[in-house]
């Protein structure tokens, strides 16, 4: 056994290790995960499609466009909350809304695909 002093935020603690071989480590079983829902595919963008992707883990608070809408560079797409922070999604480029992946509420993952210009 091998003692340390750990220092966190200007509290020392006194810690003590223990060297083992790895035959000695023991593996919980994981718990059994509840079954995901099953995702609904996303058509795939067509030749020349332009998609939006979430840029972190955030809610969707506002969805300002609909399908078949035109759009021009800069134009407010949807607004995105994450970290209590409002985040514009801004159009990249003008086109057309060929289709909109999420609704107001919505959780979504970074990469998440919001919408399609075309």
């Amino acid at each position: 056994m091998k003692a340390y002093k750990v220092t966190v935020n200007g509290t020392v603690y006194e810690i003590t290790l223990e060297v083992v071989d790895k035959s000695e480590i023991k593996t919980p079983a994981a718990p059994a995960a509840a079954p995901a829902p099953a995702a609904t595919p996303a058509a795939a963008p067509a030749t020349g499609a332009t998609t939006i992707t979430a840029p972190m883990p955030s809610t969707i608070l506002k969805v300002n466009v609909t399908n078949g809408q035109a759009v021009k560079k800069g134009d407010v797409l949807m607004v995105l909350e994450a970290m209590k922070m409002e985040n514009e999604i801004m159009a990249p480029a003008d086109g057309t809304v060929s289709s909109v992946s999420v609704a107001s509420g919505a959780s979504v993952e970074s990469g998440a695909v919001l919408c399609t210009l075309g």
